[in-house]
């Protein structure tokens, strides 16, 4: 897979490969949901995740090596790697594998929705770039949408209710994470940075696993393996090399809204391969979310001056 690694400013209108390489990695991260509850079934959330990524590190570094890649260079871009291993790798996926033993796959990928709007209230300050007032509009009729999708599938538990506050913090380092790296990387190969960021990640959440899953037995059955290949070399190593070569290209809010389309394949994949039913209400509120994505992509940063996303 070839990557440009010259940096680009952001473009506000997409062209085609935009379209093909955002639709292939809302294809690919709506079906890590699934993949990440099978193999939580049989293997511990942290030792799992770290062995995903570090297998992702493997595919990616050497991928580097063989293209002759130079290394993050100086202080500042091992800092900036050092940082999102852990903001952008180890704590949002160590707590999430870790919430899917309680939480359902599609449960989620809704709640992931709530990053473009966290991003959203990052950006000002973090970027001081200013969100368009369509933007935020949409991503709120998103919201209005996910709500409903939330509510067709919630259950009051308390361990659903930790794993789900378990993601809302994950999505929290996730979008820090977003707004620095787009800051920090953009003169980087976004190879050779999202192989030290899975090392970075991985080091850490095996360390983790090692303190805190002492004594827990790991099952590797078939599906479990299955699941874990696809993981660590679909779901990471190409589609997060695609996703820093994206964001390039794009307004970081923008390519937040692959988290609010995510959903919607869970849903579809839990019907089509689980025999789930899809309720209208839920199909109806699947819609108004896609619309609201297509807002946010189409906005313009010339716009008049955001609306200010404050607690009230």
């Amino acid at each position: 897979m070839a990557i440009p690694t010259q940096s680009s400013a952001p473009q506000n209108g997409f062209h085609l490969t935009h379209y093909l390489v955002y639709g292939v990695l809302c294809l690919i991260w709506g079906s890590t949901w699934m993949a990440i509850r099978v193999l939580v079934r049989d293997v511990p959330p942290l030792w799992s995740a770290g062995v995903r990524f570090a297998i992702a590190a493997a595919i990616l570094l050497l991928l580097a090596a063989l293209r002759g890649s130079r290394a993050p260079q100086g202080p500042r871009q091992w800092r900036a790697v050092g940082v999102l291993g852990i903001t952008m790798i180890a704590l949002p996926y160590g707590l999430l594998f870790w919430a899917e033993q309680f939480v359902t796959s599609s449960m989620t990928a809704v709640l992931y929705t709530a990053l473009p709007l966290c991003v959203a209230a990052l950006t000002p300050w973090m970027s001081k770039h200013a969100v368009p007032r369509s933007a935020i509009l949409s991503m709120v009729v998103g919201a209005g949408g996910i709500a409903v999708l939330f509510g067709q599938g919630l259950t009051a538990s308390r361990s659903t209710l930790l794993g789900g506050v378990a993601i809302l913090l994950g999505v929290v380092s996730n979008a820090f994470s977003i707004l620095f790296a787009k800051r920090e990387l953009a003169a980087m190969d976004p190879v050779v940075t999202t192989g030290w960021q899975f090392l970075v990640g991985a080091v850490a959440l095996v360390g983790a696993s090692l303190m805190a899953e002492r004594g827990q037995a790991s099952q590797w059955s078939a599906q479990a393996i299955a699941a874990l290949l696809f993981l660590a070399i679909a779901g990471s190593a190409i589609a997060f090399a695609a996703y820093y070569w994206l964001l390039r290209h794009m307004q970081p809010y923008q390519i937040s809204t692959i988290s609010l389309v995510i959903p919607i394949i869970a849903i579809v994949e839990g019907a089509l391969i689980l025999q789930e039913p899809i309720p209208p209400l839920m199909l109806g509120a699947s819609l108004v979310v896609l619309v609201a994505v297509a807002g946010v992509l189409r906005a313009q940063a010339g716009e008049p001056a955001p609306i200010t996303l404050t607690e009230g």
